[in-house]
Protein backbone atom coordinates (compact mmCIF):
# COMPACT_ATOMS: atom_id res chain seq x y z
CA UNK A 1 0.00 0.00 0.00
CA UNK A 2 1.22 3.64 -0.48
CA UNK A 3 0.89 4.16 3.01
CA UNK A 4 4.31 2.12 3.34
CA UNK A 5 5.68 5.17 1.88
CA UNK A 6 3.78 7.79 4.45
CA UNK A 7 6.80 8.57 7.29
CA UNK A 8 5.92 11.72 9.83
CA UNK A 9 9.15 12.28 11.72
CA UNK A 10 6.98 13.75 14.48
CA UNK A 11 3.51 14.00 15.01
CA UNK A 12 1.43 16.34 17.64
CA UNK A 13 -2.66 15.31 18.07
CA UNK A 14 -4.40 17.83 20.14
CA UNK A 15 -7.45 16.20 22.27
CA UNK A 16 -5.69 12.87 21.91
CA UNK A 17 -7.96 10.74 24.44
CA UNK A 18 -11.31 9.87 22.97
CA UNK A 19 -12.80 9.64 19.37
CA UNK A 20 -10.65 10.69 16.18
CA UNK A 21 -8.03 11.58 18.41
CA UNK A 22 -7.03 8.61 20.20
CA UNK A 23 -7.94 6.85 16.39
CA UNK A 24 -4.96 9.15 15.12
CA UNK A 25 -2.87 8.12 17.62
CA UNK A 26 -3.18 4.53 17.11
CA UNK A 27 -3.22 4.47 13.52
CA UNK A 28 -0.07 6.41 13.35
CA UNK A 29 1.60 4.81 16.15
CA UNK A 30 0.70 1.25 13.72
CA UNK A 31 2.24 2.61 10.48
CA UNK A 32 4.59 0.89 8.71
CA UNK A 33 7.08 3.62 9.50
CA UNK A 34 5.67 5.18 13.09
CA UNK A 35 6.88 8.41 13.85
CA UNK A 36 9.71 8.62 15.92
CA UNK A 37 7.89 10.70 18.04
CA UNK A 38 3.41 10.92 18.58
CA UNK A 39 2.60 13.84 21.27
CA UNK A 40 -0.83 12.92 22.58
CA UNK A 41 -1.93 16.05 23.88
CA UNK A 42 -4.78 16.53 26.28
CA UNK A 43 -6.63 18.18 29.00
CA UNK A 44 -5.96 15.16 32.10
CA UNK A 45 -3.49 12.88 31.02
CA UNK A 46 -3.57 10.84 34.49
CA UNK A 47 -7.67 11.08 34.63
CA UNK A 48 -10.48 8.58 34.07
CA UNK A 49 -11.11 9.73 30.46
CA UNK A 50 -6.94 9.12 29.25
CA UNK A 51 -7.37 5.21 30.23
CA UNK A 52 -6.75 4.45 26.92
CA UNK A 53 -4.27 6.29 25.81
CA UNK A 54 -2.43 5.34 29.61
CA UNK A 55 -2.65 1.77 28.30
CA UNK A 56 -0.93 2.81 24.88
CA UNK A 57 1.85 4.82 26.18
CA UNK A 58 2.72 2.03 28.28
CA UNK A 59 3.14 -0.53 25.15
CA UNK A 60 4.74 2.06 22.55
CA UNK A 61 8.16 4.17 23.84
CA UNK A 62 7.69 6.42 21.03
CA UNK A 63 4.18 7.87 22.38
CA UNK A 64 4.33 11.08 24.68
CA UNK A 65 1.14 12.18 26.37
CA UNK A 66 1.09 15.80 26.88
CA UNK A 67 -0.76 17.40 28.95
CA UNK A 68 -2.52 20.35 26.94
CA UNK A 69 -5.63 22.29 27.49
CA UNK A 70 -5.93 24.16 24.30
CA UNK A 71 -7.99 27.35 25.46
CA UNK A 72 -5.14 28.07 28.06
CA UNK A 73 -2.64 29.99 26.46
CA UNK A 74 -0.32 29.00 29.63
CA UNK A 75 -1.01 25.29 29.03
CA UNK A 76 -0.21 25.97 25.55
CA UNK A 77 2.95 27.19 26.23
CA UNK A 78 4.14 24.49 28.41
CA UNK A 79 3.08 21.78 25.99
CA UNK A 80 5.36 23.50 23.55
CA UNK A 81 8.86 23.32 25.96
CA UNK A 82 7.88 19.89 26.39
CA UNK A 83 7.78 18.71 22.69
CA UNK A 84 10.60 21.07 21.78
CA UNK A 85 12.63 19.13 24.88
CA UNK A 86 11.35 15.79 23.48
CA UNK A 87 12.12 16.64 19.97
CA UNK A 88 16.30 18.26 21.20
CA UNK A 89 15.93 20.53 18.35
CA UNK A 90 14.93 18.82 15.22
CA UNK A 91 11.21 20.43 15.09
CA UNK A 92 7.71 18.89 14.92
CA UNK A 93 6.81 17.96 11.48
CA UNK A 94 3.11 18.05 11.81
CA UNK A 95 0.31 19.26 13.80
CA UNK A 96 -3.31 17.80 13.81
CA UNK A 97 -5.56 20.45 15.84
CA UNK A 98 -8.14 18.04 16.77
CA UNK A 99 -9.31 19.23 20.14
CA UNK A 100 -12.98 20.50 19.69
CA UNK A 101 -16.33 20.71 21.62
CA UNK A 102 -19.92 21.31 20.79
CA UNK A 103 -23.21 22.45 21.89
CA UNK A 104 -26.20 21.44 20.57
CA UNK A 105 -28.43 24.41 20.49
CA UNK A 106 -30.53 26.11 17.92
CA UNK A 107 -30.83 29.41 16.45
CA UNK A 108 -33.48 30.29 19.24
CA UNK A 109 -31.27 28.56 22.38
CA UNK A 110 -27.90 29.57 21.55
CA UNK A 111 -26.17 31.99 24.39
CA UNK A 112 -23.12 34.06 24.23
CA UNK A 113 -21.69 31.94 26.98
CA UNK A 114 -21.77 28.96 24.54
CA UNK A 115 -20.93 30.89 21.31
CA UNK A 116 -17.81 31.88 22.78
CA UNK A 117 -16.96 28.54 24.43
CA UNK A 118 -17.00 26.81 21.36
CA UNK A 119 -15.28 29.70 19.46
CA UNK A 120 -12.19 29.58 21.87
CA UNK A 121 -12.15 26.03 21.58
CA UNK A 122 -12.72 25.39 18.12
CA UNK A 123 -11.45 28.86 16.59
CA UNK A 124 -8.51 30.31 18.78
CA UNK A 125 -7.30 27.69 20.30
CA UNK A 126 -5.78 26.24 16.87
CA UNK A 127 -4.68 29.90 15.94
CA UNK A 128 -2.74 29.49 19.63
CA UNK A 129 -1.27 25.88 19.13
CA UNK A 130 -0.01 26.75 15.50
CA UNK A 131 1.32 30.07 16.84
CA UNK A 132 3.45 28.03 19.47
CA UNK A 133 4.38 24.74 17.73
CA UNK A 134 6.00 28.05 15.05
CA UNK A 135 7.55 30.05 18.06
CA UNK A 136 9.38 27.55 19.99
CA UNK A 137 12.65 27.81 19.48
CA UNK A 138 13.76 24.10 18.24
CA UNK A 139 10.09 23.55 17.63
CA UNK A 140 8.79 25.15 14.87
CA UNK A 141 7.37 22.80 12.03
CA UNK A 142 10.24 21.92 10.10
CA UNK A 143 11.48 19.93 6.94
CA UNK A 144 9.69 19.53 3.92
CA UNK A 145 6.72 17.64 5.08
CA UNK A 146 6.02 20.31 7.41
CA UNK A 147 2.09 20.53 7.80
CA UNK A 148 -0.92 21.99 9.98
CA UNK A 149 -3.81 20.23 10.00
CA UNK A 150 -7.18 21.46 11.40
CA UNK A 151 -10.20 18.92 12.08
CA UNK A 152 -12.78 21.01 10.57
CA UNK A 153 -16.43 19.67 9.54
CA UNK A 154 -18.56 20.06 6.55
CA UNK A 155 -21.29 21.35 8.90
CA UNK A 156 -19.42 24.77 8.61
CA UNK A 157 -19.30 24.46 5.27
CA UNK A 158 -21.79 27.66 4.09
CA UNK A 159 -22.64 25.43 0.84
CA UNK A 160 -23.19 22.32 2.51
CA UNK A 161 -24.62 23.34 6.19
CA UNK A 162 -24.07 19.26 6.32
CA UNK A 163 -26.43 17.12 8.36
CA UNK A 164 -28.77 20.40 9.09
CA UNK A 165 -31.91 18.32 10.27
CA UNK A 166 -29.86 16.36 12.39
CA UNK A 167 -27.92 18.55 14.24
CA UNK A 168 -28.66 22.54 14.69
CA UNK A 169 -25.30 22.86 16.91
CA UNK A 170 -25.23 26.79 15.76
CA UNK A 171 -22.05 27.64 17.71
CA UNK A 172 -20.21 24.79 15.95
CA UNK A 173 -20.52 25.43 12.61
CA UNK A 174 -20.08 28.98 13.05
CA UNK A 175 -17.02 28.09 14.89
CA UNK A 176 -15.69 25.35 12.25
CA UNK A 177 -16.46 28.01 9.11
CA UNK A 178 -14.70 30.80 11.04
CA UNK A 179 -11.90 27.45 11.28
CA UNK A 180 -11.87 27.05 7.64
CA UNK A 181 -11.14 31.23 7.09
CA UNK A 182 -8.32 29.92 9.83
CA UNK A 183 -6.59 27.78 7.67
CA UNK A 184 -6.61 29.79 4.32
CA UNK A 185 -4.90 32.64 6.77
CA UNK A 186 -2.54 30.22 7.92
CA UNK A 187 -1.54 28.88 4.56
CA UNK A 188 -1.07 32.34 3.40
CA UNK A 189 0.57 33.22 6.41
CA UNK A 190 3.09 30.29 6.46
CA UNK A 191 3.37 29.69 2.74
CA UNK A 192 6.98 31.29 3.07
CA UNK A 193 8.16 28.74 6.01
CA UNK A 194 6.94 26.04 3.34
CA UNK A 195 4.34 25.02 5.68
CA UNK A 196 1.20 23.18 4.43
CA UNK A 197 -1.92 23.98 6.07
CA UNK A 198 -5.21 22.39 5.26
CA UNK A 199 -9.13 21.97 7.04
CA UNK A 200 -9.54 18.26 7.02
CA UNK A 201 -13.71 16.80 7.01
CA UNK A 202 -13.58 13.81 9.10
CA UNK A 203 -17.19 12.43 7.95
CA UNK A 204 -20.17 12.13 10.12
CA UNK A 205 -18.49 9.45 12.82
CA UNK A 206 -19.41 7.45 15.42
CA UNK A 207 -17.75 9.37 18.51
CA UNK A 208 -19.00 10.92 21.94
CA UNK A 209 -19.00 13.76 20.28
CA UNK A 210 -20.90 12.77 16.85
CA UNK A 211 -23.22 10.08 17.90
CA UNK A 212 -25.86 11.60 20.18
CA UNK A 213 -29.04 11.37 18.41
CA UNK A 214 -31.48 9.23 16.56
CA UNK A 215 -29.54 8.12 13.61
CA UNK A 216 -26.50 6.42 13.83
CA UNK A 217 -23.00 8.00 12.12
CA UNK A 218 -22.04 6.26 9.42
CA UNK A 219 -18.41 6.19 9.75
CA UNK A 220 -16.79 4.16 12.45
CA UNK A 221 -13.49 6.18 13.54
CA UNK A 222 -10.90 3.62 12.35
CA UNK A 223 -12.69 4.40 8.62
CA UNK A 224 -12.30 7.58 8.99
CA UNK A 225 -8.86 8.05 10.26
CA UNK A 226 -7.43 5.72 7.14
CA UNK A 227 -9.02 7.87 5.20
CA UNK A 228 -7.36 10.97 6.36
CA UNK A 229 -3.86 9.42 6.62
CA UNK A 230 -3.94 8.10 3.35
CA UNK A 231 -5.31 11.92 2.36
CA UNK A 232 -2.63 13.49 4.28
CA UNK A 233 0.26 10.71 2.68
CA UNK A 234 -0.46 12.38 -0.90
CA UNK A 235 -0.90 15.77 -0.05
CA UNK A 236 1.84 18.48 -1.71
CA UNK A 237 1.82 21.83 -2.21
CA UNK A 238 -1.16 22.79 -4.36
CA UNK A 239 -3.32 22.00 -1.75
CA UNK A 240 -2.34 24.43 0.83
CA UNK A 241 -5.24 25.99 1.96
CA UNK A 242 -7.89 23.75 1.03
CA UNK A 243 -10.82 22.06 2.62
CA UNK A 244 -10.93 18.33 2.20
CA UNK A 245 -12.75 15.49 3.62
CA UNK A 246 -11.64 11.99 4.52
CA UNK A 247 -11.62 10.78 1.09
CA UNK A 248 -9.53 13.87 -0.17
CA UNK A 249 -12.39 14.88 -2.20
CA UNK A 250 -12.42 19.06 -1.90
CA UNK A 251 -15.50 20.10 0.19
CA UNK A 252 -17.20 23.75 -0.77
CA UNK A 253 -16.49 27.15 1.37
Amino acid sequence: SDMGEFHVRSVLVTGANRGIGLGLVQHFLGLPKPPEWVFAGCRDPKGQRAQELQKLASKYPNLVIIPLEVTDPASIKAAAAKVGEQLGGSGLNLLINNAGIAKPKSIDTETLEDMTQVYTTNTAAPLLVSQAAQGTPGSALSCSKAAIVNMSSSAGSIEEVYLWQQSLVVSYRCSKAALNMLTKCQSLGYREHGILCVALHPGWVQTDMGGGGSQKPPLTVDDSVRGMLKVLSSLSEKDTGTFLNWEGKVVPW
